[in-house]
């Protein structure tokens, strides 16, 4: 009754838009328009579905690279526009190739939904989580300072730290290195996050070092 009531008002409404009232128009003729609206509503549903789909990753609850440059692309123009700071974070899996190698791709991918699983549980619903690609993630946070965007990657780290993902009877524990940078106001969304990638390989970089050296004295 109330699907029926709402496509017979939806039905009026478009009749009004035409200029039309309903006497105006036969039986036969309100049901071939009523029809018509459903029709129109359920592809619009479908399509909005396909359009989230398109946005999210394969793999994970996660936005893919393409949505995740598209909402770095917005996240820019509200610091430009408004003088608002904002930072990307990059994070890489430390010995991933290493784990899929020996415990299989089932394993890989039950790490990196727990991964993704944990970065979009600790960050706010006004940040971006997004796969990059392999074992790479990215995330965006708005109206994050540089200080903030820092404190919150050493949080993450700590997080993936101490967790541990059991699969198959196994439980596997990972380590990722970060890279953050402050988004500028004049660079594109591209550069951006080849910078804070760039910074992600530092910090990967000095850990090695810092392990060498450790083993070496």
């Amino acid at each position: 009754m109330f699907q029926f009531g709402k496509a017979a008002r939806a039905t009026r409404r478009l009749l009004h838009g035409l200029g039309l009232k309903r006497a105006d128009a036969s039986p036969a003729a309100e049901a071939v328009l009523a029809r018509l609206l459903a029709e129109r509503d359920a592809l619009a549903e479908r399509l909005a579905i396909a359009e989230e789909q398109a946005d999210r990753d394969s793999l994970t609850p996660t936005f893919n690279r393409r949505a995740f440059l598209r909402e770095l692309h917005r996240t820019m123009s509200e610091v430009e526009r408004y003088k608002t700071p904002a930072a990307v974070i990059y994070l890489d899996l430390d010995g991933f190739k290493a784990l899929n190698d020996s415990h299989g791709h089932a394993a890989g991918d039950a790490v990196l939904r727990h991964v993704a699983r944990l970065l979009i549980d600790s960050v706010r619903e006004s940040d971006v989580v997004g796969r990059l690609g392999g074992d790479e993630f990215g995330l965006i946070l708005n109206r994050a300072s540089a200080e903030e965007a820092c404190a919150k990657a050493q949080s993450l780290s700590d997080k993936l730290n101490s967790s541990a993902i059991m699969h198959a009877g196994v439980a596997h524990r990972v380590r990722a290195s970060f890279g953050v940078h402050a988004i500028a106001m004049v660079e594109d969304p591209e550069t951006a996050l080849a910078r804070a990638d760039e910074a992600m390989y530092a910090e990967k970089f000095a850990r090695r070092e810092q392990a060498r050296a450790f083993a070496a004295f």
